[in-house]
């Protein structure tokens, strides 16, 4: 489908680089495999343009290439990206092309320089040269079937120096055959206003579709991106989560939901942008990237309400203190527990994580007990598990599914063997004692080990709980070695992910306390989910 199909009024095509741009982030690098998932996944939300590399750069790229050629594409159309020719060399003869027309895609991205320092200092040619390879490397590519956009780099900058030169490059680009040409802010130093103004007067001295390409380096990409747009532009592109190079690029996943959301255009379809969130972090999973949970629409805290006052608004409506409904983007309002809470946030995170039972004297009480623990260390911001089994707890009818009796650790280092650590657990089940030693690589995973081995001729389930991270934060690191130590501990089953906390200046207790909860709390939910199937 051509992009003048589907840039009819109120329409914007989303061009993706994060396959390409996005990979010139430091600690990224991504597989064939990796990429061509992440194309599958950007064509199901309806991105229209999705560039997979440059091809005969790196054999990666080569191979996705050859692969994405053979597979169905539902939305999106593959661009294969590239430069210009090289100067005085003809364009019949210029391996760069020569790559882009072994892609065999239907569209290709040619990059050439708009800014006349460029094109002295960097290309050290002409710039009457410059506008030939410009636009013969377009019409070769265009007389071989395949459409172009052309990716004007340094733009802005080229135009601030030389507004003449720069629209020249455009000129030329328009000629060779470029279906649309890409204003690009590279050094990321643009403000929305002057790239607003600049799209503008361009757009009156160009007579043609007009894209952008914004940089993050002045934390400006999106608003550059939405200016342009406003001043005309009916292409946008970027990136997911706003990877790329230096700073990053414009970041698609806040600019998606800008434009259809606050601007009424529309850029993909029907009902897809609340498949925003999932993409999001599957595209940070794939990346091997922390995801940025305080990111606009995409974060995990993006509709997290901590403050007491503010989860009261929220509670009687949503629209107090969050600007969309979550829900839009695939996202949810969360409801954050601390010591800055009321009775009121913890009524909401009771309803939030299917609680509706509990009273209202349990949820004082449980809340008194948060605000004495986050006084001693203890954090329970991320650590959801924790609050559900201290309101469990609360309850008179709860029986916990085992008690400590106690423990022993040691940790020794023998000679031919090194350091190693043993622990014995002794705890109630059913007021059966069941006592059990384990050997460990450290103090914590010997009691980990000791403690699925009481449990486990008992709990079978539990050996499907598998602990996916271990965080340890040193709260008061002035006090040396006698500082508090918080543990959060992330556990997983086959369902589901749950998070616990524990503090104290004993790192191995702090470890426990975190420990007990997360089996506790997956051998209540295990039971609850046993339940509701029988």
């Amino acid at each position: 489908m051509a992009l003048t199909e589907r840039t009819d009024p109120g329409r914007i095509t989303v061009y993706d680089t994060t396959l390409r741009d996005g990979t010139q982030r430091e600690g990224i690098s991504l597989s064939s495999d990796d990429k061509l998932r992440i194309a599958v996944r950007l064509d199901e939300l309806g991105v229209g343009m999705i560039e997979g590399g440059w091809p005969g750069s790196n054999p990666k790229d080569a191979e996705f290439f050859q692969r994405a050629k053979t597979m169905q594409w539902k939305n999106a159309d593959i661009a294969a990206f590239g430069s210009t020719r090289h100067a005085s060399s003809p364009v019949e003869n210029d391996p760069n092309l020569a790559a882009l027309l072994e892609a065999e895609t239907p569209v290709c991205t040619v990059v050439g320089k708009s800014w006349s320092m460029h094109v002295s200092e960097v290309l050290r040619t002409t710039r009457d040269e410059n506008l030939r390879m410009i636009e013969e490397s377009v019409g070769y590519l265009r007389a071989r079937g395949r459409r172009v956009v052309y990716d004007a780099e340094h733009f802005f900058d080229g135009y601030k120096d030389d507004a003449e030169y720069a629209l020249e490059t455009l000129r030329a680009a328009v000629r060779g055959g470029a279906e649309i040409v890409v204003l690009c802010d590279t050094n990321g130093g643009s403000l929305p206003w002057v790239v607003e103004d600049i799209v503008r007067q361009v757009g009156q001295r160009i007579k043609h579709p007009l894209g952008i390409h914004t940089h993050n380096d002045g934390e400006c990409a999106v608003a550059n991106s939405l200016a342009a747009v406003r001043a005309g532009a009916v292409h946008v592109q970027g990136t997911i989560n706003g990877y790329g190079e230096r700073c990053g690029n414009a970041n698609l996943s806040a600019i998606i939901p800008d434009l259809e959301l606050k601007l009424g255009l529309r850029c993909l379809p029907e009902g897809k942008l609340k498949e925003l969130y999932d993409l999001s972090h599957f595209v940070a999973e794939v990346a091997n990237l922390a995801p940025d949970e305080h990111m606009a629409y995409v974060g995990r805290s993006a509709f997290a309400h901590k403050g007491g006052i503010h989860v009261a608004a929220v509670r009687r409506n949503p629209r107090s203190y969050q600007h969309i409904d979550p829900e839009l983007v695939g996202n949810e309002l969360r409801v954050v527990v601390s010591e800055l809470s009321g009775r009121g946030s913890l009524l909401s995170k009771a309803e939030e994580l299917g609680l509706g039972d509990v009273g209202k004297e349990e949820v004082s009480a449980a809340l008194q007990r948060i605000k004495d623990l986050e006084a001693r260390g203890f954090s329970f911001e991320a650590s959801d598990a924790s609050v559900v089994m201290m309101m469990r707890r609360l309850e008179s009818e709860y029986r916990p599914p085992f008690e400590l009796v106690d423990y022993v650790v040691m940790v020794e280092n023998r000679q031919g063997r090194g350091t190693f650590a043993e622990a014995n657990v002794k705890i109630s089940i059913n007021g059966e004692i069941a006592h059990t030693a384990a050997e460990g690589n450290g103090p914590v995973n010997a009691l980990d080990a000791a403690l699925r081995k009481a449990l486990t001729p008992v709990y079978p389930e539990l050996n499907g709980f598998h602990l996916s991270d271990y965080k340890v934060r040193i709260l008061d690191g002035q006090n040396g070695t006698a500082a508090t130590t918080r543990v959060l501990i992330d556990t997983r089953n086959a369902h589901h992910q749950w998070s616990t906390v524990g503090a104290s200046a004993n790192i191995i207790e702090a470890s426990w306390q975190a420990l007990v909860d997360s089996v506790e709390y997956g051998l209540h939910e295990a039971k609850e989910e046993a339940g509701s199937h029988a």
